[in-house]
C-alpha cells in the first residue's frame, strides 16, 4: 500500500506564521486518502481531530509509547528541586495551564519548532530547562537528554499522547489484514476512549484538556482534566468501566466534567477557529 509521509504543502507554506501547521498537515493528508493518491496514512493521534471526515476512521493504533512528559534540565536539576520563579519552555497549552498551576511563580516561555530545535534553544538559550513527550524523545533515539519522566498524576498528559493512528479509508476490505497485524487492542481502546472524552468537550490540541486511559485485567480506568489557561480553574475526574465499552467511560468522564463546571472554563478559553473553514475541501468537514 502506499504510505503517506509528512510533508509541508502548498497549503502549509501559503498559511504562514502563527497557523496550526499540525492540523493543515493532517488535512492535506487526509485529502490524499480521500483522492486515494495513499492507502494509508500514520499520524499522532495527539494531532488528529476528535472529529474524523467522513469516509475516513482509525484502522489501527500500535503499541502505545510511553504516554508521559519529561522534563529536560539545562543543568541536571530535578523538577522538584526548582526555584520558584524557575524559566521554563513548552509550546503546549495543556502544559502551560497545569504548571502555572504547579509554579504558578515560574516565567513560562512558548517554545516552537521540531525536537532538536527546542534541545539547541535549551542548550543556547537562558531556560532552565524544558518539558517535552517522552515518545518523540524515544522515537527519535533521544532518552539521554531527559533528565527525569514526570509522573501521570503531575502532569496529565494530551488525549492520544503516546499513541500513532492509523488511518485508512472506511470500508475497505483490502486493508483489513494490514490493520489486524499493527493493531494493538489495549493501546486501541485507550485511545477511543480518551478521543470520545475530547469529543464531548468539544475540544481540540489547542484547548486545555487532558486525559490519559490505562486498561489493567480488563478493567479500563480513564482520568480527565480541564484547565483554564492561567491555571486558577481546574475540574478533574476518574472514571472506570469495561474495555469493551471504552467510548462510553470517555463520554460519562466528559458529562462528569461538565457538570462540574468545564463548559464555562473551555468557553473562556476561546482557541483559535479551525483552520482552512471557508476553503476547506468539503469532503474533510467533520461529520454532524
Amino acid at each position: 500500500p502506499a504510505l503517506a509521509q509528512r510533508q509541508l504543502g502548498e497549503g502549509a507554506r501559503r498559511a504562514g506564521e502563527g497557523t496550526n501547521l499540525k492540523a493543515l498537515f493532517t488535512k492535506e493528508i487526509e485529502e490524499a486518502l480521500l483522492d486515494h493518491r495513499i492507502d494509508l496514512a500514520v499520524h499522532s493521534l495527539k494531532d488528529m481531530s476528535a472529529d474524523l471526515p467522513q469516509g475516513l476512521v482509525i484502522g489501527a493504533v500500535p503499541s502505545r509509547e510511553d504516554p508521559r512528559d519529561v522534563w529536560i534540565s539545562k543543568t541536571n536539576v530535578p523538577f522538584r528541586d526548582l526555584p520558584k520563579n524557575a524559566t521554563i519552555g513548552t509550546g503546549a497549552v495543556r502544559r502551560q495551564a497545569q504548571l502555572k498551576r504547579l509554579l504558578p511563580a515560574a516565567v513560562l516561555v512558548a517554545i516552537r519548532g521540531n525536537v532538536d530545535t527546542r534541545l539547541k534553544r535549551l542548550a543556547e538559550g537562558t531556560l532552565d530547562g524544558i518539558i517535552l513527550a517522552h515518545a518523540g524523545l524515544r522515537r527519535l533515539g533521544l532518552e539521554k537528554a531527559v533528565t527525569e519522566v514526570l509522573p501521570i498524576e503531575l502532569l496529565l498528559p494530551a488525549v492520544g499522547q503516546g499513541c500513532l493512528g492509523i488511518q485508512i479509508r472506511d470500508r475497505e476490505n483490502a486493508m483489513a489484514p494490514f490493520m489486524k497485524v499493527l493493531d494493538h487492542p489495549p493501546s486501541h481502546a485507550a485511545a477511543k476512549a480518551e478521543r470520545a472524552f475530547l469529543k464531548t468537550l468539544g475540544g481540540n490540541c489547542q484547548t486545555p484538556i487532558a486525559g490519559y486511559a490505562s486498561i489493567e485485567s480488563g478493567e479500563l480506568t480513564m482520568l480527565g482534566l480541564v484547565i483554564s489557561p492561567d491555571g486558577k480553574q481546574c475540574v478533574s475526574a476518574k472514571e472506570n468501566g469495561r474495555h469493551f465499552d471504552a467510548a462510553g467511560i470517555g463520554h460519562r468522564l466528559a458529562q462528569k466534567l461538565l457538570a462540574a463546571g468545564a463548559d464555562k472554563i473551555l468557553k473562556t478559553s476561546s482557541p483559535s477557529a479551525p483552520l482552512g473553514d471557508p476553503t476547506m475541501d468539503s469532503r474533510l468537514r467533520p461529520r454532524e
